[in-house]
């Protein structure tokens, strides 16, 4: 039996820090585990410019324990505006090596985002020229679509005409949740690839439901059937190097999760590579990890793989049921719960 886990330094491409007090809290809780993240551009108001997120960038390098290595990159949010000149600013300036698409009202803070794809055809071009890739949330907003189908209404009614019109383009579907996405990019070409997170190859529907209503188990994209889990868990341990880390980690304090509308996403940061860990383990493919968090991603965005390791130890830590934070509380994944693996 393993008893220690010793990988390349991981990536976290897809991670919410928040800002404020909610940063200070859950920053450290990345920092201890990944040495770089692409970093959610949703704050209010939204990061749509190279300034806003150079700004940004400078509050996370002060928020940063001194005695951990994390590097932020920051996508920026787009919107029906945003110029091509913009998009370089961005790269030129090292603080981006990817750009954010929201379809407009799909999740947290996206009410400013792009209406209609056609609106970014110059920002995409640019992309294209400097090889950055798209970092989607696929999923459509039209309230008539039942909401276990809106990422697969994504996939056949946008991501396929836009990748037919813009083939060049290097696309990342975040956070996928369904068998239907996962047969589709694994078809795909090497332009499109998929991040995983923790709660959607470790947690089914039933989560939402066990025991009652859970709102701290309400997602976007929301958590689906077992066929749909073991299909998205089968992909991140496939070796298939389209699918890469993302946690989608996503704090909310605990007032604006338990009341009427509340928020969706899950707090996953604090043992998020623990539990891939222990997913990877259950399903026999602990060896598939390194590759799965350390590699494909960066290899996919275009950027020199970390240095240095991180280990993980076979030794159960039990999930705090909440952090206080800012007169209130943050409540995370499997809070209470027990899982089988800590960092070192």
């Amino acid at each position: 039996m393993i008893k220690e886990l010793t990988i390349t330094a991981p990536d976290d491409l897809h991670l919410h820090i928040r800002d404020e007090a909610m940063m200070q809290l859950v920053l450290p809780h990345s920092a201890a585990q990944f040495r770089r993240a692409t970093i959610m551009p949703n704050l209010k108001p939204p990061v749509t410019t190279t300034e806003l997120a150079l700004a940004y960038r400078e509050r996370i390098m002060a928020a940063i324990p001194s005695n951990m290595l994390f590097t932020p990159l920051i996508p920026l949010y787009l919107t029906d505006k945003t110029a091509g000149t913009e998009i370089r600013r961005a790269y030129e300036s090292g603080i981006s090596r990817a750009m954010k698409y929201y379809p407009a009202g799909a999740t947290t803070n996206s009410d400013s985002a792009v209406t209609n794809i056609e609106n970014i055809r110059e920002a995409i071009d640019v992309m294209i020229e400097l090889g950055m890739p798209l970092l989607i949330h696929g999923e459509v907003t039209d309230p008539s679509v039942d909401f276990f189908d809106r990422e697969s209404r994504f996939i056949d009614e946008i991501l396929e005409p836009l990748r037919r019109k813009v083939p060049d383009l290097k696309i990342v579907m975040e956070h996928i949740s369904t068998k239907h996405a996962v047969d589709y990019i694994t078809s795909a070409d090497s332009k499109l690839a998929a991040t995983i997170t923790p709660h959607h190859i470790a947690l089914n529907r039933n989560a939402l439901f066990a025991g009652g209503i859970n709102p701290h188990n309400f997602c976007f994209p929301i958590l689906k059937s077992e066929d749909n889990r073991q299909a998205v868990l089968e992909a991140a341990i496939s070796g298939n190097p389209k699918f890469f880390l993302g946690t989608d980690s996503a704090p909310h304090a605990r007032a604006n999760k338990e009341r009427t509308g509340g928020f969706g996403g899950l707090y996953s940061a604090f043992a998020a590579l623990p539990i891939y860990a222990e997913e990877f383990e259950k399903a026999g493919a602990l060896d598939k990890l390194e590759a799965f968090a350390s590699f494909y991603g960066a290899d996919f965005y275009g950027i020199e793989r970390n240095s240095g390791t991180v280990t993980l130890i076979k030794e159960a830590l039990t999930i705090p049921d909440y952090f206080d934070v800012d007169g209130d509380q943050l409540v995370p994944m499997r809070a209470g719960d027990m899982i089988s693996w800590r960092m070192a």
